[in-house]
């Protein structure tokens, strides 16, 4: 049964982001509270950037949305690949790419293991450290040793990478390709991988170096970078409304659907992260398991309640004043507590 939002719910949420534009956590940014069904509303603050003027964000302004790349692109195209006999959740990634001699002992971490990040693969990726050498880049990871016993939790974006290479191996088709088709088929036309135009409709994000230009069309997240942009762990640019679109998706697909399907098998706790919070497949899962969500290092989340067909959209460019995580608490918090309270 769908339960809105409140009245109260979304004056405190707006101004909650208000809040933290004001305290500098971010230019701008934009939140967006709906409930399938049932509407939603859109809340904004701030400015795109300074370099964009006065313009305030709207639920079409571009975000780089960093780690939401892993639900947004890359879950949802392994659970295609998974129900449509690709992909086993439990055989090793390397049945997945291309063939490799010898030993690859992150090859044998399984397909679940990278999804749930319990794998035990190096928890560090440093893509520029394989600059120069003969070998693929699946190859180069899968040849690493791992740095765990498989089965703790430990956050891993190296899986991620493995998992998008996988599925364009399985394929034959690049992975900026598939999410494409995947997002047109949902509605979300105006997601895509970057790079994208430097236009005010589009939220700059860190200037890593005094009088360098600041990072602005281009993806956020140096692996991702190296990679042309186009990864299964980062470099996905949305708009808040199209975020909202894929939520509705998300919560509205009945049990004839594959994607609900996928989503329902993914909200299963795989491991504890902390009390109170655990991993399913890329979800974290809290409240119980009632509520799944997902941030980006940019500034991102997405939230959703399947039991009471709620979502939250959360997109800034907080890395414009340097790392998210702190200034943004206060916001992600009360999101969290907010979707949680049916």
């Amino acid at each position: 049964m769908p339960v809105p939002f409140s009245a109260d719910d979304t004056a405190r949420l707006g101004e909650t982001l208000r809040e933290v534009v004001a305290d500098g956590a971010s230019p701008g940014g934009v939140v967006v509270a709906g409930t399938v069904g049932h509407g939603q509303e859109v809340m904004v603050a701030g400015v795109v950037a300074p370099e964009c003027g006065s313009q305030p964000p709207s639920a079409h302004t571009v975000y780089d949305i960093a780690s939401l790349t892993k639900v947004v692109a890359t879950w949802p195209l392994v659970g295609r690949a998974v129900q449509d006999g690709l992909i086993d959740l439990d055989a090793p990634i390397r049945d997945s790419l291309p063939v490799m001699n010898g030993e690859a002992p992150s090859g044998e971490a399984g397909v679940r293991q990278l999804i749930t990040h319990t794998s035990g693969l190096r928890a560090s990726t440093r893509l520029d450290h394989y600059r120069g050498a003969d070998l693929p880049l699946h190859e180069l990871l899968c040849r690493e040793p791992l740095e765990d016993t498989p089965g703790a939790h430990r956050y891993i974006n190296r899986g991620y990478i493995l998992l998008g290479l996988a599925l364009t191996h399985l394929h034959c088709r690049p992975l900026d390709q598939l999410a494409t088709d995947m997002w047109g088929r949902l509605g979300m036309r105006s997601t895509s991988y970057g790079p994208v135009a430097r236009t005010s409709g589009v939220a700059p994000t860190e200037q890593r170096l005094p009088g360098a230009p600041r990072i602005w069309g281009a993806a956020h997240d140096d692996n991702a970078g190296l990679m042309g942009g186009v990864a299964g762990h980062a470099g996905v640019f949305s708009t808040p409304a199209d975020l909202a679109t894929y939520a509705q998706a998300l919560l509205s697909a009945d049990e004839s659907d594959p994607l609900g399907d996928w989503l329902r098998s993914s909200l299963v706790p795989h491991a504890p992260i902390e009390p109170g919070l655990d991993r399913g497949l890329s979800w974290i899962l809290a409240a119980g398991g009632s509520v799944a969500y997902h941030h980006g290092f940019t500034g991102t989340s997405l939230y959703l309640a399947p039991s009471t067909g709620r979502y939250l959209v959360i997109c800034t460019n907080a890395v414009y004043h340097g790392p998210a995580r702190v200034r943004l608490a206060p916001l992600r918090t009360l999101a969290l507590k907010t979707i949680s309270t049916d």
